[in-house]
């Protein structure tokens, strides 16, 4: 397995418990201490769990998996599959760590940071569809 995909799914594992850490965190403070959680912090959950987690592990194996580009295909760019490692990457935990930020301390100015992790993660996404697209 090459290390670039070794690092996607192990950057999947470490969103996986992230997500059940908060997941966990959320579980106590709803049915044991009564406080149901900021809005915010479910989000960040489910986007550790869904992007973090599943999108990484599915981006990982596909880059393994998926048939390699013939000889004259020029279109496909292995340096872009690096790329869109570190940005899905940051912009996950840039996401994550705002969201949980503004479910705990209330401060709407993480909005900003909030909405560009997101869009990040969607440049992301974008950009791998792309790339891949000529290994299918």
């Amino acid at each position: 397995m090459p290390p670039l995909v070794q690092r996607y799914i192990k950057t999947s594992f470490v969103f996986l418990l992230t997500g059940l850490g908060l997941g966990g965190y959320i579980i106590v403070a709803q049915f044991v201490v009564g406080a149901y959680p900021a809005r915010p912090l479910i989000t960040a959950h489910v986007h550790l769990l869904l992007v973090g987690f599943m999108l990484m592990i599915v981006m990982g194996v596909a880059t393994w998996m998926f048939p390699r580009p013939a000889r004259e295909e020029t279109r496909y760019r292995p340096e872009l599959v690096e790329a869109v490692y570190w940005l899905m990457t940051l912009s996950t935990a840039l996401r994550a760590t705002a969201e949980v930020l503004l479910g705990l301390v209330g401060a709407p100015r993480l909005g900003w940071l909030v909405a560009a992790g997101g869009l990040g993660q969607l440049a992301a996404a974008v950009l791998f569809v792309l790339n891949m697209w000529w290994r299918v």
